[in-house]
């Protein structure tokens, strides 16, 4: 079956850096894209990133250019660089992959943005 498991969120400092990653089993990985979503308290789940092939990628329009995705298939990993991040950036960030209308989901780490 699949599955996702995401890693790398924690406490940080505004302006800092965190990576996040999301190792992927279960599906051929390479033929698939996968998102980065995330869940501020009291929001709605929402799309941060996705990686189709690694020159094909698209991202929310607010978050400018400060968070990468990025992808090695060989570990059937998924990555999220976020830079210069900000109070508001504070959420949990799920890994994501579709299949047809069905979403299937990690279970999620928790980025909080604070001094």
């Amino acid at each position: 079956q699949i599955q996702l498991v995401e890693s790398g969120g924690g406490l940080v400092q505004p302006g800092g850096s965190l990576t996040l990653s999301c190792v992927a089993s279960g599906f051929t990985f390479n033929n698939y894209p996968m998102s980065w979503y995330r869940q501020a308290p009291g929001k709605q789940r929402e799309l941060v990133a996705t990686i189709f092939t690694p020159k094909n990628t698209k991202y929310a329009d607010s978050l400018g250019d400060r968070f990468t995705i990025s992808r090695l298939n060989i570990k059937k990993t998924v990555y999220l660089q976020m830079n210069n991040l900000k109070p508001e950036d504070t959420a949990v960030y799920y890994c994501n992959t579709r299949r047809g209308t069905v979403d299937y989901w990690g279970q999620g780490t928790q980025v909080t943005v604070s001094s």
